[in-house]
């Protein structure tokens, strides 16, 4: 489908309300995004103005909605990869000028793009279109004020202008996930319950997330505020979606799974409040790099799958351009990397905090046949400065760092610093310019123990039609 169809003004514009957090969860309006926008600045006029002309408040709904969670959409994809080219390098400055002032006494060769490391062309997504694998949809009110409308938000809780905006023209939301969401709406609007826009305002509905694997395989999680129900109560709005999407209309979903948790809070884990399943198998299941993956309700899975194989093939040759007996995986999630690289190392340890996921982990590796593999359920600075004095110093150790925006904690940085044996280390970022530059900036600093310096970035967008990518950065030592 030709952008032109669905928006026909043919209007370019860098979203003033680009989101942050999970991109299919909510979408706020936000302060701008810095890095781009400071970006766009160092472009010649005419180049400029084709980035940013256009005024968002006078665009259609849907336009907007598109501006927040897809900013990128109005330019052709390889401009966008131009763009976050541009935007690492930026990023990257920072870094560069921190490693240079950190070793006065030595000349540090500045390459072409004026840094002291390598900054590699970024790596395309194989799909640009439809290719994310899980997709949260919120409940609140829509354009014509109905309150049972599922989406994506425009607006602001503390300005309350909050909309609720259909999500059938975003370039980065498979047909799937569409279709769950507009037969969920059509199911909380023939229930008697109301929504749960504001816990304390009552109410119960609240979002729906969607997975899907390349096979085709659909999981659905519902989202339940209790309130005060009974247990009989909620069995009964239970058996009334199994009523619906197994039986009635919405067995156009073809649901392979459907889950339901009842919560109280914005975000709740399944160890505090389990993911009851309704219907179905338990787990839908992927394939990366040849390796089968079991992936739960609540597991981490990148969100773009063909880009994943990308992602993991290049740190693949980040791990192996050097010898390693152990590699840790800090982060692992359900165990991609680890797993996908476990039969090039003696021994793969992985960490990660979700419990699920670390089940889910240790499936995989049996599930793989990679018997060296271990992986740890826990906080990384809990563990690691337990961990890291027992691997020792003789052998020789690959970390692959993967966290979440927020970064690491200090702790982590701290021992993986203490122990030698860890000559290289590969940081894998998908934020940058927050967090993750306060951890590099440790990794890089006179500290305890030997400073790491970066050797080599390579940018691999994983999110087309958005400012962000994930960014591989090697440090070695």
């Amino acid at each position: 489908m030709q952008i032109k169809q669905i928006f026909p003004n043919g209007k370019y514009l860098i979203s003033r309300v680009l989101l942050r957090g999970n991109l299919c969860t909510v979408a706020k309006n936000e302060s701008p995004n810095t890095v781009i926008e400071n970006t766009l600045k160092t472009l010649p006029k005419k180049k400029r103005k084709k980035y940013t002309h256009g005024n968002s408040q006078s665009s259609s709904w849907e336009e907007r909605l598109a501006d927040v969670v897809t900013p990128l959409w109005r330019l052709s994809y390889d401009e966008q990869l131009r763009l976050k080219q541009m935007q690492q390098k930026k990023i990257l400055q920072e870094l560069s000028d921190l490693v240079k002032a950190a070793v006065p006494d030595v000349s540090l060769p500045l390459n072409n793009d004026n840094l002291s490391f390598p900054l590699l062309p970024i790596k395309p997504s194989p799909v640009i279109y439809g290719y994310r694998n899980k997709s949260t949809f919120s409940v609140n009110k829509g354009v014509d004020g109905d309150p049972k409308t599922v989406g994506f938000f425009v607006g602001s809780g503390k300005c309350k202008n909050i909309v609720c905006i259909n999500d059938n023209h975003l370039l980065n939301t498979p047909a799937k996930h569409k279709m769950v969401a507009r037969h969920y709406e059509d199911f909380i609007r023939t229930s008697p319950l109301d929504p749960c826009l504001l816990f304390h305002e009552g109410g119960h509905w609240r979002e729906i997330t969607v997975r899907t694997n390349s096979a085709g395989e659909t999981m659905a999680i519902v989202f339940f505020h209790p309130q005060s129900l009974t247990p009989e109560e909620i069995y009964a709005q239970k058996a009334c979606l199994v009523d619906y999407f197994i039986y009635g209309p919405g067995t156009d979903c073809k649901l392979d799974a459907l889950y339901f948790q009842e919560s109280s809070m914005t975000r709740c884990s399944n160890e505090v409040s389990p993911y009851q399943l309704l219907h179905g198998n338990p787990h839908i299941y992927e394939e990366v790099l040849g390796c089968r993956f079991r992936i739960s309700a609540d597991a981490f899975f990148q969100v773009n799958t063909k880009a994943s194989e990308v992602l993991y093939h290049t740190v693949g040759e980040m791990c192996l351009s050097s010898v390693g007996d152990t590699l840790l995986d800090v982060c692992c999630g359900t165990g991609a990397i680890g797993i996908s690289l476990a039969s090039k190392v003696k021994r793969v340890i992985g960490i990660e905090v979700i419990e699920q996921a670390v089940k889910d982990a240790r499936h995989n590796a049996f599930l793989n046949g990679k018997l060296n593999c271990d992986f740890l359920a826990g906080k990384a600075e809990v563990l690691l400065p337990k961990l890291i004095p027992s691997l020792g110093t003789e052998s020789s150790i690959i970390t692959v760092v993967n966290p979440s925006r927020a970064g690491v904690h200090h702790r982590v940085i701290r021992a993986l610093r203490s122990n030698p044996a860890i000559r290289k280390l590969i940081y894998i970022s998908c934020k940058p310019e927050g967090e993750g530059m306060r951890n590099f900036k440790k990794l890089c600093c006179p500290l305890e123990g030997q400073p790491f310096r970066p050797v080599l970035a390579i940018p691999v967008d994983m999110f087309p039609h958005t400012a962000h990518c994930e960014l591989v950065l090697v440090f070695e030592r």
